[in-house]
C-alpha cells in the first residue's frame, strides 16, 4: 500500500514538473505580464519591468535590434527617454531569456 502511495505522489509530481517547465514565459501574443515585448527599451539598473538574461541558445525570445520603427515582436529600439518598457540586464534568474539576432525576430 505504501508503494503504490509512493508511485502515486512519484508520478504526480513529476507531472507537475514536466508541465511548468513546458509552460512558456511569453505567450503566443509575444506579452510578458501585460508587457508587449516589441517598441523602445530603457536598460536600467534598478526596478526593471523586466530582468533578462543573454544567451546563446534556447532563448525565450530572438532579438533584433533597430534604429526605428520596433513594430514586431523581438524588435527592440533602444533608448535613453519615453521608454514602452525598461529591462535590467542580469547572469542569473531572469525573467526571460532572449538571444540576438540579424533577422527573424520574435518566439523562437
Amino acid at each position: 500500500m505504501k508503494k503504490k502511495i509512493c508511485l502515486l505522489l512519484c508520478l504526480m509530481l513529476a507531472l507537475l514538473v514536466s508541465s511548468a517547465s513546458a509552460a512558456s514565459k511569453i505567450n503566443s501574443d509575444g506579452y510578458y505580464k501585460g508587457i508587449r515585448l516589441a517598441g523602445k527599451v530603457k536598460v536600467v539598473d534598478a526596478f526593471p519591468d523586466i530582468k533578462v538574461q543573454i544567451v546563446n541558445s534556447f532563448p525565450d525570445l530572438k532579438v533584433q535590434v533597430v534604429e526605428a520603427f520596433p513594430d514586431k515582436i523581438g524588435q527592440w529600439q533602444f533608448v535613453e527617454a519615453f521608454p514602452d518598457f525598461t529591462i535590467q540586464f542580469v547572469n542569473a534568474f531572469p525573467d526571460i531569456k532572449i538571444q540576438y539576432v540579424n533577422s527573424f525576430p520574435g518566439l523562437p
